[in-house]
């Protein structure tokens, strides 16, 4: 305990956030070891997805001494006269800690251009590259709960870092002093509308759109930044305005209308499906509350909507880019646990494909002449032959293409769906699901890995396993991860990973099968597997 105390009074010194200092100070009046441990027992890791976590006082929350101490960490890594761009969303601190930022890193002598407003990652990403900076940070959490914040760092190429950085950048962390000792400036350079947010939407401008506009589109933005730029870049490209989900559309840090901020979970889509079935809409849209995902509804032939998954999304974006693109050495890219279609469909059509890890970070790095890469969690970054605007996930992007698709889709007379349906018969039908397994405690993961790595299951839905690859020793020339995949018979796949910003487990399925004449047999078929191969994989996984 007295160890516990000390290191608190030593935070409680150095941290300039009264709320913070008083949360300890409330945490040692009453003795509380449990609320101490929990808070100095261990601390944020600095990673590829930087930093991560609940808000709170303590080196192992994210806080304003966590970020100060992040930022000097970045700052002796880069080194004087360099150039950073600072964004952040409308989480709590967001713009507390991006000030925070700005403030260490011009006091150590860089240069800092701060954008003016609550404005989406990607646009971050954007202004990396168009302003010819050495490095950017994005304050945000994407879509994780309320309390949660983040710290996202960029380097030189608009990219997400990669190792070895990470752990340059982190070393140079922990070998920061107290933060009220660092140097602190006060003169930065801030971004004004005209200076990022009109030449980001003047690179949307050069996406694959097509000249098809007629399209009645839904859209919600979860309660994020996403809201206004996504309608100013639908008026831009000659769409009309999306009709908002009125009660998500302010920025709005409690995310109160839904239990989890993510389009992806359960009821988080409610608000907007019922408002496209009362208006009829042709087509749904949600951003996450960072808007660097992107998330489709369609309306369904009897009546009702259902959400695309991001696979399905991933592969008719794909198509469209790789038909409406011409450069003769294009690439498109996916993650390891994103559907197989991609990489058939680029085969067919003659066009390079790459398989990533997990991550955009990877995925942007897949190599020369990228025009598309996705993941399955519903992130998509779409290119022209010029190349990409936006090295990460771009919400905003992908819903201009996605709108760009169904408005020729419904110019032909046709839907989503019935190209969905074209691809399953021409490809045969990908059907992907997910195992997510939520933990308290992560040694339950550690364990349920290393079970499996000692004991391989032979069959799994009744299918054999062929092969099984352990990805930390690194696989068909990807870097070392902690996944596991397993390919069985009749083209299926399943990849087991912890999550890198979560405490959860991971797992992965997809099973390919033959469409002969109905689709919706196929699809039914592939409903039975998956469930056979989720029913054996959670028995094995015994979480």
């Amino acid at each position: 305990m007295s160890d516990l105390v000390r290191r608190a009074e030593e935070w409680s010194a150095q941290d300039p956030d009264p709320e913070t200092r008083a949360e300890l100070w409330r945490i040692l009046a009453a003795g509380d070891t449990d609320a101490l441990r929990d808070r100095f027992g261990a601390r944020l890791e600095f990673g590829t997805a930087g930093l991560r976590g609940e808000l709170g006082a303590g080196p192992n929350r994210m806080n304003r001494v966590t970020v100060m101490r992040a930022a000097a960490g970045l700052a002796a890594r880069l080194g004087p006269g360099r150039h950073v761009v600072i964004g952040y969303d409308a989480r709590y601190n967001s713009d507390v800690f991006a000030r925070d930022s700005a403030a260490v890193l011009t006091g150590a002598g860089l240069r800092v251009s701060l954008m003016a407003e609550r404005w989406p990652t990607p646009v971050l990403a954007f202004a990396v590259r168009h302003l010819d900076a050495d490095a950017g940070i994005m304050v945000t959490a994407s879509h994780n709960p309320p309390r949660d914040n983040g710290y996202k760092v960029y380097w030189g190429d608009g990219a997400q870092i990669v190792p070895p950085l990470d752990a340059e950048i982190s070393a140079a962390i922990d070998a920061a002093g107290p933060v009220d000792r660092l140097p602190l400036g006060d003169r930065w350079e801030t971004l004004s509308d005209a200076a990022i947010i009109e030449p980001y939407l003047a690179a949307l401008a050069g996406l694959p759109l097509g000249d098809a506009r007629d399209l009645k589109v839904v859209y919600t933005p979860m309660h994020g930044v996403g809201g206004e730029l996504l309608l100013r870049a639908f008026r831009a490209a000659g769409f009309a305005e999306p009709e908002p989900v009125a009660a998500q559309f302010a920025p709005d840090p409690e995310f109160p209308t839904v239990s989890f901020p993510n389009p992806e979970e359960p009821g988080a889509m409610d608000l907007a499906l019922a408002q496209a079935a009362a208006s009829g809409a042709d087509l749904v849209i949600a951003n996450d509350p960072d808007a660097d995902r992107c998330a489709v509804g369609v309306p369904l032939p009897g009546g009702g909507y259902r959400m695309l998954t991001g696979d399905e999304v991933g592969g008719l974006l794909g198509e469209y880019v790789i038909e409406r693109t011409s450069a003769a050495d294009r690439l498109v890219a996916a993650s390891i646990v994103s559907s197989s279609l991609l990489g058939k469909i680029a085969k067919a059509r003659g066009v390079r494909h790459a398989e990533t890890l997990t991550g955009f970070k990877w995925i942007v790095k897949a190599g020369d002449g990228m025009v598309y890469g996705y993941e399955e969690a519903l992130g998509y970054t779409v290119g022209s032959d010029a190349g990409l605007p936006v090295r990460d996930k771009d919400g905003i992007g992908a819903a201009l293409a996605v709108a760009a698709l169904a408005a020729q889709a419904k110019r032909d007379g046709r839907t989503l769906l019935d190209l969905l349906d074209d691809q399953a018969r021409a490809y045969g039908l990908h059907a992907t699901a997910q195992l997510s397994v939520r933990v308290a405690d992560l040694s339950l993961i550690t364990g349920a890995m290393a079970r499996l790595r000692s004991a391989p299951p032979d069959r799994l839905g009744g299918r054999d396993v062929l092969a099984a690859d352990d990805l930390s020793a690194g696989v068909a020339g990807l870097p070392p991860t902690d996944g596991l995949r397993y390919r069985l018979d009749g083209d299926a796949r399943v990849v087991v990973r912890p999550s890198g910003t979560e405490p959860k487990l991971k797992c992965y399925l997809e099973v390919v099968v033959p469409v002969t004449a109905n689709p919706g047999e196929a699809r039914e078929r592939a409903t039975r597997d998956l469930a056979a191969l989720k029913a054996d994989l959670a028995a094995v996984l015994e979480l």
